[in-house]
């Protein structure tokens, strides 16, 4: 029996899919959790096989859920999209994501590769994968781009500077960095732009 966990801030797609799973005779969906910072309560504390994360969750997204799961729960992670951008697929990717699809697909696709990467493999969405290698890169550097994503909710630089535990004149120069390399003015249209490309 493989063991699920869902992850979905819409709790209508959540039971529906959530129902549509259980009908499956070797799936056993262990829990159903409406944000990011519940998953990963759950998932420490359940162990599933799988997990199926909502990339666009309050708090934590899906990939973030996804990078503090691989780092201490043996599970496996997929994330479900309504907006695959091919710069969310290589973050994910690096984070020890095993699975990336978008949610037009029927339950029992979804069921088929829950199985696929329970058994080891991974599965990416072929049109996803093929945006991503004509897509362009983010032109800014890993530790920028955690700098982006410390302050994409308007944090303050001191704030930025204790998250990521960095002085906050070193946040400011990276912010500095980041507008000239962007081409933009400010941090919210920096922001703004990362998050259109994918690249947070």
């Amino acid at each position: 029996m493989i063991r699920v966990l869902l992850a979905d801030d819409e709790g209508m797609i959540r039971s529906a899919l959530a129902a549509l799973l259980r009908l499956e005779e070797d799936i056993d969906v262990v829990a159903e959790c409406p944000d990011g910072e519940q998953a990963v309560a759950e998932a420490t504390r359940l162990r599933p096989d799988v997990c199926l994360l909502d990339l666009e969750m309050p708090g934590l997204d899906g990939v973030e859920v996804a990078e503090r799961l691989h780092r201490t729960v043996a599970t496996r992670c997929v994330i479900v999209t309504r907006h695959a951008r091919p710069g969310v697929l290589r973050r994910a990717l690096a984070a020890g994501v095993v699975g990336f699809l978008p949610k037009s697909r029927g339950a029992d696709e979804v069921a088929a590769i829950i199985r696929r990467v329970a058994d080891g493999a991974r599965y990416v969405d072929p049109e996803i994968a093929a945006d991503a290698l004509s897509d362009e890169r983010s032109p800014l550097t890993d530790r920028e781009l955690d700098v982006l994503r410390a302050g994409s909710r308007g944090e303050t630089t001191g704030q930025i500077a204790r998250s990521l535990s960095l002085a906050p004149g070193t946040v400011r120069n990276h912010i500095s960095a980041i507008l000239t390399k962007l081409g933009v003015s400010t941090r919210q249209q920096a922001v703004l732009l990362a998050q259109e490309k994918g690249w947070i």
